[in-house]
């Protein structure tokens, strides 16, 4: 089954780092999360991927491209012109990089790569969104369900934190951003069958996929949600990158691989 990784998006909102380089790649612990979405995904066997490209696609291709110098100790002989590689870190993982527009929206997107598919159900997911989500799981609700569409819910961290007091105002404890649990939210990671392309017809250049094409399958009752309640979070703005560095540092929980 193939992933497709929508990575083209501007990400106005993290601008201190997009202004260099699509969003995707940005990096956490030293590798951009684009690699580390795509690790998720091959620790559970699926390890071709189809990305969309768009704003500053040629970073994505470069660095896919000259994967093995990124990841690899390199002797360079000026004289000779010639580049020995050592210790060259090799992955199980096949990627195609498709150009799909600068300003295209997500639906556009989607309907681009259709011939890169083949008609087989297939996996969706966003350049920017990590979790400890279980894919086997994912896949076998999507399967036994047997609607066209799947996506993954999630329920957010509160944007606050709270404080827990007594009967008398004494403070008990303070918890940082407790999860709302009365909200779930997408959190992408899509299992879709191939035939869902009958809801992109028409020009989509300006739809966005969680908009038009997400309430059609809804209102067509083919749109089916799996609950995660793990670990899951979104690199939307730099507080957001910083803290997946933390995490990073400290519990890597979306670390499924090994």
């Amino acid at each position: 089954m193939k992933t497709v990784i929508f990575a083209g998006g501007l990400g106005s909102r993290i601008s201190e780092e997009s202004h260099l380089k699509p969003k995707p790649m940005i990096e956490i612990g030293g590798k951009p999360i684009l690699w580390h979405i795509m690790k998720i995904y091959q620790n559970y066997g699926f390890n071709e991927f189809i990305v969309c490209l768009g704003y500053k696609g040629y970073v994505i291709k470069e660095y896919f491209v000259n994967y093995f110098l990124h990841n690899a100790d390199v002797t360079v002989n000026l004289g000779t012109q010639e580049i020995e590689i050592h210790k060259s870190s090799k992955e199980n993982i096949k990627v195609t990089l498709v150009e799909t527009g600068h300003f295209t929206q997500t639906a556009g997107r989607l309907k681009l790569i259709k011939d890169y598919l083949g008609q087989e159900d297939f996996m969706l997911t966003y350049g920017d969104g990590v979790s400890d989500i279980n894919l086997n799981e994912l896949v076998n609700f999507h399967k036994n369900h047997g609607k066209m569409a799947t996506v993954t819910a999630v329920q957010p961290p509160g944007r606050f934190g709270s404080i827990v007091t007594d009967d008398e105002g004494g403070i008990i404890s303070f918890v940082e951003k407790p999860q709302d649990r009365s909200e779930w939210i997408n959190g992408g990671f899509f299992v879709l069958n191939y035939k869902i392309f009958k809801y992109l017809d028409g020009d989509m250049t300006n739809i966005a996929w969680e908009q038009q094409p997400m309430k059609d399958l809804q209102k067509a009752e083919e749109l089916v949600a799996f609950k995660h309640t793990g670990f899951w979070k979104c690199m939307d703005t730099l507080r957001d990158k910083n803290e997946l560095e933390q995490l990073w540092i400290q519990n890597r929980p979306w670390k499924v691989w090994t």
